[in-house]
């Protein structure tokens, strides 16, 4: 399959190539896209170099899938190029999730929505990813009515500016800030900017997208996004209150069967989650499983997920799985 990668060159970008060629997806020719000041830059993938290309050459080459992970404006500029000229692209910027024409796809989830129509496929957010992975199965069984959610988001969730800055901090160098506040030995109640009803972009990106990918507005959820110095990993602590009452014994179990949760749940051996331990994997990671005796029907547990993996790169792989193994490109 001829396979483009737009924003090879990022971040994200560069998670991608590195997925696909450990998930083995049948990549016949790559296409490495960027911006215009990437453009005849060399990428490794699997052991040849490949000459970083731009947008318009790139569909010209007719590939039959694009994987998108340049940005918003970027993607509302060219996703519909590409898509106009039958190329299925899986975007993994902000810019399409909410559309109510686009599907917003977690594999585990609701792949099966997916027809050959769908020529721009949203990749959620990556906080929500890894919250939904663990939240769809619970929801199915006991029906969530309310969640609230505290996130602790890695500075890799900022790309190579967050990663540049913590580090420069913690060797005492003047650095470009991608943040308001120095991040080294503190936490930002602050991802993404504020929006006028008080909370961030990225609180909101939990609401709205929990909502459309359960296929269920009558679910609430409130969120405060924090900003953590931790290079690698998303954790997440989070309240669910169900409709039905639950046997913890029984929902631990449901959790531990369902594909993409690992379940870690042993505090007397100290084994829960961290973000240390979810570093280049694929998994969703689940503990510190605990009625919320204060609520009824309530229960706390902490989610942890590497958001560079399952929270972007192999969300967006997983899709483009799908989309093939279904004859669906």
């Amino acid at each position: 399959m001829k396979v483009a990668v737009v924003g090879a060159t990022g971040l994200v970008g560069r998670k991608m190539l590195q997925v696909l060629e450990e998930r083995n997806f049948p990549v016949t020719e790559l296409l490495p896209v960027a911006s215009e000041r990437s453009v005849g830059k060399e990428i490794t993938f699997k052991g040849k170099n490949y000459k970083v290309m731009g947008m318009q050459d790139a569909i010209d080459m007719k590939p039959q899938i694009a994987i998108f992970s340049a940005g918003g404006d970027t993607s509302l500029e060219w996703a519909p190029k590409f898509a106009a000229a039958g190329i299925t692209v899986v975007d993994n910027s902000s810019a399409w999730r909410m559309d109510p024409t686009k599907k917003l796809v977690i594999p585990e989830i609701n792949a099966d929505t997916l027809t050959r129509e769908d020529k721009i496929i949203a990749n959620p957010n990556c906080s929500t990813i890894q919250m939904l992975v663990a939240l769809a199965p619970l929801h199915k069984k006991y029906r969530v009515k309310r969640v609230v959610v505290s996130t602790y988001q890695s500075v890799t969730g900022s790309g190579l500016k967050g990663i540049n800055q913590l580090e420069g901090e913690r060797e005492g160098k003047e650095v470009k800030k991608a943040y308001a506040h120095q991040i080294d030995r503190n936490c930002l109640p602050h991802c993404d900017s504020f929006t006028d009803n008080g909370y961030t972009k990225e609180e909101m990106k939990l609401v709205n997208e929990t909502c459309k990918i359960l296929n269920d507005d009558t679910i609430k959820v409130t969120a405060t996004a924090v900003r953590v110095p931790v290079e690698g990993g998303h954790s997440e602590s989070v309240n669910i209150e169900f409709e039905q009452d639950y046997d913890l014994g029984e929902l631990r179990d449901l959790l531990a069967h369902t594909p993409g949760i690992v379940v870690q749940d042993d505090p007397s051996q100290n084994l829960y989650p961290m973000a240390i331990t979810a570093n280049e994997k694929d998994e969703v990671f689940v503990g510190r499983l605990r009625r919320d005796f204060s609520q009824p029907n309530s229960l706390n547990l902490w989610v942890v997920s590497d958001n560079l993996r399952k929270g972007a790169a192999t969300n967006a792989v997983q899709i483009a799985e799908y989309l093939n193994e279904h004859h669906l490109i």
